[in-house]
């Protein structure tokens, strides 16, 4: 088996994948070989865009990831189009800001809105997926975690940092847990990666207070990111279960 083929007859479902560091994963899988199963939220026209780039390899399904229910309805609707799934990428994520001056109310929304959205319906595919996996011989979890998950994260941005922190604990305890079932689950931990909201970020910061605190000087690319997923969920990559690999230029240790 050649090693573009090496994903050959996979089907993944990536969250989050109309744009930025999702629709790079998305690229990467079907160039080597994988099925593509496109989450989007609400740019179905953009995921569209992308099927089309893949030349009609994959498949789409919308669901809404901060809906309480959003995550069971993207697995059904996910398994009954693709007939079986061999891995789950939690991508999809939001960032909100909050001061600690807020009003209570707001506090306590801003932080449930980021925790559904970044955590919770991570955890629920993660659930559906290894009751599927668990019938059907194993499968694989990435979790898109964050370099904020590990080092903590700014003052009006600390929902964010939880999330992650609790996204790479839950992939540390799927590991574990279901390994012997043919499971494996890894988290990457991007820092600044140069997607959209890191270019808005440096317009309106400049580049230095993204990367200045990065020893090689520089933002990840999005390709970077999809070259580690597909290596991952290579079927002879078994031992990285329950790992967290970081991808950020050496930021975390400063």
């Amino acid at each position: 088996m050649s090693h573009l083929q090496s994903l050959a007859g996979q089907t993944v479902l990536v969250t989050g994948a109309s744009g930025g560091i999702g629709a790079a994963i998305v690229e990467g899988l079907s160039a080597e070989g994988a099925r593509p199963v496109i989450h989007c939220g609400r740019d179905r026209e953009r995921a569209k865009a992308l099927l089309h780039k893949l030349g009609g390899n994959g498949l789409i399904v919308q669901a809404d990831l901060s809906s309480p229910d959003g995550a069971f309805t993207l697995w059904r609707d996910a398994l009954a189009a693709a007939g079986r799934i061999h891995a789950v990428v939690n991508n999809a994520g939001i960032r909100n800001e909050i001061s600690i001056d807020a009003d209570p109310a707001d506090w306590r929304a801003a932080w449930q809105k980021e925790f559904q959205v970044n955590f919770f319906a991570a955890a629920d595919l993660c659930k559906e997926a290894l009751v599927h996996f668990k019938h059907h011989g194993g499968g694989r979890i990435v979790n898109m975690a964050s370099r904020a998950g590990q080092r903590g994260y700014a003052a009006d941005a600390m929902p964010y940092g939880a999330t992650k922190a609790a996204l790479i604990n839950l992939t540390k305890s799927i590991g574990r847990s279901f390994g012997r079932d043919g499971v494996v689950a890894v988290s990457i931990a991007p820092g600044w990666v140069r997607t959209d909201m890191a270019e808005e970020f440096v317009a309106r910061h400049g580049k230095d207070a993204a990367v200045g605190d990065i020893p090689i000087g520089e933002m990840a690319e999005p390709a970077e990111i999809a070259e580690l997923v597909a290596f991952l969920l290579r079927p002879s990559q078994a031992s990285v279960n329950g790992a967290t690999f970081d991808v950020n230029g050496g930021s975390h240790i400063r």
